[in-house]
């Protein structure tokens, strides 16, 4: 890609990390160099990664590509979907409160909580036994 009209953000969600490419286009959808319906199975996950596109009604004018590493597909598609906001918004700094109203631009911040030493699991304990 040239770096004329190309528009980058990172977009996070998880543990799933996906750097995002926005430049004027077709609308084509590029995925880990896959297309979108090949890559995303599930179409719940692929309705998802496109949101932004599809409230913004930028779907058919804008070229996508994304690289994602990283967690499940709900994750990845959830860091996508943040990734594409953000990118947008420097495409078209006025869409900025459709995206915002819409809550898309707010990084979903749950991670998994560590596991604590002398303990099962994150939050589980081993039974306690008074005697």
């Amino acid at each position: 890609m040239s770096q004329e009209n190309v528009f980058y953000a990172t977009g996070k969600r998880k543990s799933a990390i996906a750097r995002t490419w926005i430049k004027p286009g077709t609308g084509v959808v590029t995925i880990n160099n896959r297309p979108l319906a090949e890559y995303f199975t599930v179409e719940n996950a692929r309705v998802r990664a496109v949101q932004a596109l599809a409230l913004t009604n930028t779907a058919g004018v804008v070229d996508v590509k994304v690289m994602v590493a990283g967690g499940g597909s709900t994750g990845q598609a959830g860091a996508i979907r943040h990734g594409v906001t953000k990118a947008l918004i420097e495409f078209q700094p006025e869409l900025r409160g459709v995206l915002k109203k819409a809550g898309f631009i707010t990084r979903d911040p749950r991670i998994k909580e560590r596991k604590k030493y002398g303990q099962k699991s994150a939050r589980a304990r081993f039974q306690f036994s008074k005697r």
